[in-house]
């Protein structure tokens, strides 16, 4: 199966995509985790992806769409992925179907999992994350045991510079811009599905297996 997740960060998509990828065994794949691992390593792709985000920009096409070109080639992809974080602009999904064409696949559906930016905004500026594991916590909704240190790396968690609340905005100004687009542009494809992602995590769970017809 060939599943997009979409909807702004801190929609809880990366959590549900993983849940999905492990129930089908099936690559969970998050253009975030590889862009940040490239400015964590300080790559060439990285020092540039890092300009644009630290302004709420998203990363430009050519590095997107060259990330999933050569990550959907891998061996584990044969079977289905999930892609969570690409496409994010209309020019982005039209590449993204030739890519996958030419492969042999097609999208089977495209979950929406929708969150109020206000919402957003709260979730995001109290998340924080351990630079070693990249688990994330929030100081709210999922703090660490022993305050502001990892659960399993015992080492402190930190705010990354894109978490606050002023580069949240941001993103969210470019989300409601070049992306939101997308939600017609799949719903003419009869693929898209809307999910709430203001309940718990599990009912959101629930709704996403219904959606793709697993127990």
């Amino acid at each position: 199966m060939h599943i997009i997740f979409y909807g702004p960060e801190g929609s809880g998509k990366g959590t549900q995509a993983v849940k999905i990828s492990k129930k089908l065994n099936i690559p969970h794949i998050s253009t975030g985790d590889i862009i940040r691992d490239n400015i964590r390593n300080e790559t060439e792709f990285g020092k540039k992806s890092k300009a644009l985000i630290q302004k709420g920009m998203l990363v430009t096409d050519d590095i997107a769409i060259e990330i999933i070109k050569e990550r959907l080639i891998e061996d584990d992809c044969a079977n289905g992925f999930i892609l969570d974080g690409f496409p994010r602009t209309i020019c982005q999904a039209e590449i993204l179907d030739k890519i996958i064409s030419k492969l042999g696949h097609k999208v089977d559906k495209v979950i929406y999992i929708y969150v109020a930016d206000e919402q957003i905004i709260k979730r995001i500026s109290g998340r924080r994350v351990c630079l070693k594991c990249n688990k994330s916590y929030h100081l709210i909704f999922n703090p660490t045991k022993d305050e502001g240190l990892c659960d399993e790396c015992k080492i402190k968690v930190i705010q990354r510079d894109d978490d606050t609340e002023e580069i949240v905005r941001n993103r969210l100004i470019t989300f409601h811009q070049q992306t939101e687009p997308l939600i017609k542009f799949y719903e003419k494809t009869n693929k898209l599905v809307t999910v709430s992602g203001e309940v718990t995590i599990k009912e959101t769970t629930f709704e996403i297996f219904k959606v793709l017809g697993i127990n």
